[in-house]
């Protein structure tokens, strides 16, 4: 599932949503309850005034009537149980349940607070009534009030109503979101498909039509098949002209050791021998050749940039050369600072090698091995005496030779 974008953003909504639905939830039940004390709060309200209303002062006591509508009010809440409570002015209970607790700290003359009766919670609002008669002088407080079952029941109503809604609301967003996220994705399945209908052999740019968002991966595809086409056409030409460079020495050779074979005079037998052997080396060069520039060419997409010295390139090729050449000799004309660049240090000892190779074989000598930093630019050169390249257009071309007699015409290319 983590492996999958729809099944990440299904996770992630799904997330978020039972979040939202929990919060909403909880503050739904508080506002319900809220919602419920006000309500009741306001019928318990309405009773005490009633009822304080029906105490009146007679024969030097007090005398409370209940009325029926105060009781009518409070039956509103079927499922709870009332209780009441007059007080006189000494405490003492006028009429009602002695049980009854009134307020620790009343407010004003109107208080609502919760308190228990029995073994369960009662919610009760207490009022007072003055009264400044000869027969009597004070206050009564009245304490009207009932269980909390129906505000209890209220309360958790809305908030299951209102997670209802949000359970409503939860599965017409993620409905939504998966329309959405099917509809994001169909960019994707289109490039799937182009890709899947194509040729094997055809590396040509995707042309696909794409969002924005979706360009940047068409644009990195498009990209490594524009690599993998050149490194598939630059395989398939070099071993093109391999196949063509080699053909003409192996026939060579094969017809001289025909020749050997049919040959009974000892001197052209040695004669013959010397040509095999002169030809056998110029085919291993040419198969060095061949295969140092194809690796080469490999390098030069699949291996990343370092930083080098090219002083230090430059006396790498120097011990070669003269490791390989001993009666040549090489100079080399190094800066004082390093010169630093970014490259392959193996492709750059090659390229050096052949051009160095090139100026002993067809230049005049004395050959130079120049490493300078010159207008900011870093340069390593290779100097000779010689005529120089007659056509240097033709010098980067594989297989162009200035000299038809000598060499394969790969060196410089």
């Amino acid at each position: 599932m983590t492996n999958s974008l729809a099944g990440r953003l299904a996770v992630t909504i799904a997330l978020i949503l039972s979040a939202s639905g929990v919060v909403v939830t909880l503050a739904a039940y508080a506002y319900g309850r809220e919602a419920a004390e006000a309500a009741y709060d306001r019928l318990l309200a309405g009773a005490a005034f009633q009822i304080a209303q029906s105490i009146s002062v007679s024969a030097d006591r007090l005398t409370v009537d209940l009325p029926v509508s105060a009781f009518e009010l409070l039956a509103l809440a079927t499922s709870d149980r009332v209780v009441y409570r007059v007080i006189d002015r000494n405490g003492a209970t006028v009429t009602g349940y002695d049980s009854v607790r009134p307020p620790t700290d009343p407010q004003g003359d109107l208080s609502f607070y919760t308190s228990t009766f029995g073994d369960e919670t009662v919610r009760l609002a207490a009022t007072r009534r003055r009264f400044a008669e000869q027969a009597y002088s004070g206050d009564v407080e009245v304490l009207v009030g009932h269980t909390t079952r129906a505000r209890d029941a209220l309360a958790r109503d809305i908030a299951t109503k209102a997670m209802l809604l949000v359970l409503a609301a939860g599965l017409v967003i993620a409905a939504l979101t998966l329309f959405a996220v099917r509809s994001s994705l169909a960019p994707l399945a289109r490039i799937e498909q182009a890709l899947a209908a194509r040729d094997p052999k055809d590396l040509s740019p995707l042309a696909v039509s794409t969002p924005r968002e979706v360009e940047a991966l068409v644009a990195a595809i498009n990209r490594f098949m524009d690599r993998l086409q050149r490194r598939v056409t630059g395989m398939q030409t070099l071993i093109a002209d391999t196949a063509h460079q080699l053909r003409t020495p192996i026939a060579a050779l094969r017809a001289q050791a025909q020749l050997a074979g049919e040959e009974t005079d000892p001197g052209a037998l040695k004669a013959i021998a010397e040509k095999i052997h002169r030809r056998a080396i110029g085919l291993g060069r040419l198969a060095d050749q061949l295969l140092n520039q194809a690796l080469v060419v490999h390098r030069g997409d699949a291996q990343a940039a370092e930083t080098l010295d090219l002083r230090e390139v430059a006396m790498g090729v120097a011990d070669e050369i003269d490791d390989l050449m001993p009666a040549s000799t090489l100079r080399l004309v190094l800066a004082e600072e390093p010169v630093w660049i970014a490259g392959d240090a193996f492709s750059l000892a090659e390229a050096v090698k052949n051009l160095v190779n090139n100026a002993f074989a067809y230049g005049v000598e004395p050959v130079s091995l120049v490493v300078e930093r010159a207008d900011g630019a870093a340069e390593i050169a290779v100097l000779d005496r010689g005529a120089g390249i007659p056509d240097p257009g033709s010098a980067g071309r594989r297989f162009a030779r200035a000299n038809p007699a000598g060499g394969a015409g790969i060196g410089l290319a």
